[in-house]
């Protein structure tokens, strides 16, 4: 597969090596932004036998029609539109999302006027979950050049008739290396966290051995979990069993770094429940996105992505992500989730 020395835009201000905006001692860099967002629900209106989507059909209690739909694909491609648009014009190069019925609604999603000039592909494969909501990744080729994607599935060795997500893998080449993306949407806490939390240790597990045998392959794999886990970055699944810390100083060989851990611990997240904030959605690297020696793609930041239409502005719910349905009310809004993003910087050339 051919490379371009021309993939990655070159911003018009300057990025430092210590990642301030402006310096004496000024490094131009090549930026590129990765991010994640739960879309959720993102139904079609029309029936599909094979799943449960009784509750997005025209004659249900939702009344999910025509017009519902396309609203929240135009909101759903806002938010896209401005991730990481603070450090690069093209905003998100690539893309992870959960929660979407098929790819027709991808489709239908990536021809929206204010994200269609990007000409986002595609990666998606149908998932047993028996809601029909699959895991999916958005990418521009400007920046990010397929060359493998598979789709891993979560059995439960206690449970094999349990159905659920599963876990796309899709390598490809951006600007001269690979790069690999783990999109999971582990199982939810239906039930209460401890209850459900063996679900989420064996979608860890999964998770750990597709990481394990990219390693194999190559000891210094560029690697980017990225899902709503379901979990915070401090849970077992996540520490234990994904091996994500997130402080550098106590990195071991093999582990992961939990991008958002810090954000965490400062107190914000990406969902609230009943007056709790959580980060379920996380995006995890490998540690050969920290050796800045060397001359790839390096972690610049990792944010949340939030704006104020994005927010609940008053009542019992005021401050928490404004979602299209609350408490069974249509609230026109976006998603219960705020994505999140990772900016990548390469010294430019």
């Amino acid at each position: 597969m051919k490379s371009s020395n021309s993939l990655i835009i070159i911003l018009a201000f300057l990025l430092t090596v210590s990642g301030s905006a402006y310096s004496q001692d000024q490094v131009a860099y090549k930026i590129v932004c990765s991010g994640f967002y739960n879309l959720e629900n993102l139904f079609d209106y029309e029936d599909d036998p094979k799943i449960r989507d009784e509750e997005y059909m025209p004659d249900s209690e939702k009344a999910w029609d025509s017009t519902k739909y396309h609203t929240k694909l135009n909101h759903m491609a806002k938010v896209i539109s401005e991730i990481g648009t603070a450090y690069t014009p093209d905003g998100a190069a690539v893309l992870g999302v959960c929660e979407v019925e098929n790819k027709r609604v991808l489709e239908d999603l990536v021809k929206e006027p204010s994200i269609a000039k990007r000409k986002y592909q595609i990666a998606h494969f149908d998932s047993p979950d028996r809601r029909g909501i699959d895991v999916g990744l958005l990418y521009q080729e400007k920046y990010f050049k397929l060359k493998k994607a598979v789709s891993y599935e979560l059995i439960m060795p206690f449970n094999e008739d349990y159905k659920t997500r599963d876990q796309l893998v899709v390598t490809g080449n951006m600007d001269g290396e690979d790069v690999t993306f783990i999109v999971a949407h582990w199982p939810s806490r239906r039930g209460g966290q401890q209850a459900s939390e063996p679900n989420r240790i064996e979608a860890g597990k999964l998770g750990r051995r597709i990481i394990d045998s990219l390693f194999t392959d190559n000891p210094e794999a560029k690697i980017i979990l990225m899902g709503d886990l379901n979990d915070d970055p401090n849970n077992l699944a996540v520490t234990e069993y994904i091996k994500a810390k997130g402080k550098q100083a106590k990195l071991e060989k093999g582990d992961m770094y939990n991008t958002l851990y810090k954000t965490w611990k400062k107190g914000n997240g990406t969902l609230a429940y009943r007056g709790t904030w959580n980060l379920f959605d996380q995006i995890i690297i490998s540690q050969s996105f920290l050796d800045e020696s060397q001359v790839g793609y390096t972690l610049h930041t990792a944010e949340i992505f939030k704006k104020k239409y994005m927010i609940q502005q008053e009542g019992n719910y005021a401050d928490y992500p404004l979602r299209t349905f609350a408490a069974g009310q249509y609230t026109n809004g976006y998603s219960d989730h705020f994505p999140t993003y990772v900016i990548l910087k390469k010294v430019a050339n």
